[in-house]
């Protein structure tokens, strides 16, 4: 009798360890719960891959209104147009984030994607871009440029909120658009990125991830610099970064063109 309990606990015990590591090892395989699964974490594209990917066109505003007549400025009936050609072509918008896992893990994005962009925290960004974009449901990339906070003619911290929380992400486009090239101390970084960065977080209450740069320039050092602090950064239509090309992110300006003519150089620049 006591040979039988002493197999039989031995059994039992064998038979216990057994089901907890075969539970440890598909709660490895399982990340649902409270345990997570390196192995299903995809690993990160190098920098080749990331410039072998094709390229999501991205375009960029500056001013919406009427009475002007340069590159930077588009009348509030051409942005409408625009916005409601892109819908009505089956274009589809992304945010950084899903431009960012695209990039990196190779996750796919919705057919015909693009990414619409604003610089420079003008007021009509608030009052026009956004409603309009809302209604044809697409949602856009506002790079704040800081020291414009509730200033004549630009946004105020209210209005940058309001942003966010329609579900738009608000990026940064450093305190006063000196150029990241002249940044040549941790001082400058402070003043234009790392300082200017916290307080769009206090003022949106989500983290601030992207940037986009003054004159849509940088050079090799400002983009290695810049990636210790942001995930993407963008610069205007010059040529990418082969070892930095997450932030060296190529958007192209949208002046007074058709919409037809928009789409036809989205497409030859992208």
């Amino acid at each position: 009798m006591y040979r039988k309990f002493i197999f039989f606990t031995l059994f039992t015990s064998a038979s216990i360890l057994l089901s907890c590591n075969k539970a440890k090892q598909e709660s490895k395989q399982n990340p649902e719960g409270q345990t997570d699964s390196i192995a299903t974490i995809a690993p990160a594209n190098n920098a080749a891959q990331i410039m072998a990917k094709p390229q999501v066109p991205i375009i960029c505003y500056h001013r919406i209104e009427n009475g002007r007549n340069d590159e930077y400025t588009v009348t509030p009936a051409s942005f409408t147009n625009h916005i409601k050609t892109l819908a009505d072509s089956g274009f589809h918008s992304i945010s950084p984030d899903q431009l960012y896992d695209y990039l990196v893990y190779n996750k796919t994005l919705p057919e015909k994607p693009f990414m619409i962009t604003f610089d420079d925290s003008r007021v009509e960004h608030s009052k026009i871009a956004a409603p309009i974009l809302e209604k044809y449901n697409f949602r856009g990339v506002f790079f704040i440029m800081t020291i414009t906070y509730n200033k004549k003619n630009y946004m105020t911290t209210d209005q940058i909120a309001g942003l966010a929380k329609a579900g738009h992400t608000v990026g940064l486009h450093s305190w006063d658009h000196t150029m990241v090239t002249k940044y040549d101390s941790l001082t400058h970084w402070q003043k234009q990125v790392i300082e200017p960065k916290k307080k769009l977080e206090s003022i949106t209450g989500k983290p601030v991830e992207y940037f986009a740069y003054p004159y849509g320039l940088c050079n090799k050092k400002s983009a290695a610099e810049m990636s210790k602090y942001m995930k993407l950064a963008f610069i205007l239509s010059t040529k990418r970064d082969s070892v930095q090309p997450l932030h060296t992110v190529r958007r192209m300006i949208v002046p007074e063109w058709t919409a037809q003519g928009m789409i036809r150089a989205m497409k030859k620049s992208f």
